[in-house]
């Protein structure tokens, strides 16, 4: 895993470079937005550290996913005195976070008590793992990728709302994407729904001592979970990828700087998912059968 953290924060470093010196720097006025939001990622990737280092929870930064960017949004939108794209942008990153934040609160991520709720279980099978034994290390990883890396992964998918900003009108394009984005977001409610039936029917029937019948090998792999492995983290990825699109629209290169989120949201869902993957195939053996069968993102491809 250690490999992994380095090379993302890597990439981290060095997208954003290669990105600055293709495309036209930022402006002005554009480096005063990205110090702006900066500067409320590090309030909050501070804040993130320090709750999980106290608390020993860290799930802190999951907490913020669905809601960080919301905030990003409407913060990049004001100070382009809230012009119509940046509003269309704004109230899809908002219905986005909404959906998002409901189907992480029913699962028991939040709490009255804001530093606790329900741990990622992956937090806890990666903290066992033999090169975390020194406490130094874990806390070192929880602050350059879990606190500073994600948090700072999740300010940048929202990047492209400042290349997409320049007064102008609303085009067909803007509607296009935004109509995609939508059905993204209905496509990935979809699959998180279809996962939240399957394990609560299955843990129904453990708790009552019933029959698991088709549950019984433990993990869904019907709906759209029959098509490719992770539904809802292919969606997840498309909406940031298609809102990027909202840059292109307004007439800027598609090779522009604020491509830099999406393709690391990329790269970090791929190495979560080989972590997931990893755990679910030692805990179900069917597993490994539906790897086999099954495409990981895109269906039809493997």
């Amino acid at each position: 895993m250690w490999k992994i953290a380095l090379f993302l924060i890597g990439a981290l470093i060095a997208l954003p470079l290669g990105a600055y010196y293709l495309d036209v720097p930022p402006t002005s006025e554009q480096w005063t937005i990205i110090k702006e939001v900066g500067l409320t990622y590090a309030v909050l990737a501070v804040l993130c550290f320090v709750v999980s280092t106290i608390t020993e929870n860290y799930s802190q930064v999951d907490k913020l996913w669905s809601i960080a960017p919301v905030i990003y949004g409407w913060q990049i939108a004001s100070f382009y005195d809230f012009e119509p794209r940046m509003i269309l942008i704004a109230v899809l990153i908002t219905l986005w976070g909404a959906r998002l934040t409901y189907n992480f609160s029913r699962r028991g991520g939040y709490s009255w008590k804001f530093w606790t709720g329900d741990e990622d279980y992956r937090w806890a099978i990666l903290r066992a793992k033999p090169e975390f034994t020194a406490k130094w290390k874990w806390v070192l990883f929880n602050l350059l990728f879990i606190s500073l890396y994600q948090m700072g992964l999740i300010m940048l998918i929202v990047f492209p709302m400042i290349k997409a900003g320049n007064g102008s009108e609303l085009n067909v394009g803007d509607i296009i994407v935004a109509l995609a984005v939508i059905a993204l977001i209905i496509i990935e409610y979809i699959a998180d729904q279809q996962q939240y039936d399957y394990q609560t029917e299955k843990y129904r029937r453990i708790e009552a001592g019933i029959d698991l019948g088709k549950y019984q090998k433990g993990f869904i792999d019907n709906g759209l979970w029959k098509y490719m492995r992770h539904p809802n983290y292919a969606a997840e990825q498309a909406i940031w990828i298609t809102i990027f699109f909202f840059s292109v629209t307004a007439g800027q290169s598609i090779l522009n700087w604020s491509m830099t989120g999406a393709i690391l949201l990329v790269l970090l869902f791929w190495g979560s998912s080989n972590f997931s993957e990893e755990i679910t195939s030692n805990k179900y053996p069917r597993y490994k059968d539906y790897q086999a069968h099954t495409p990981r993102f895109i269906p039809f491809v493997k």
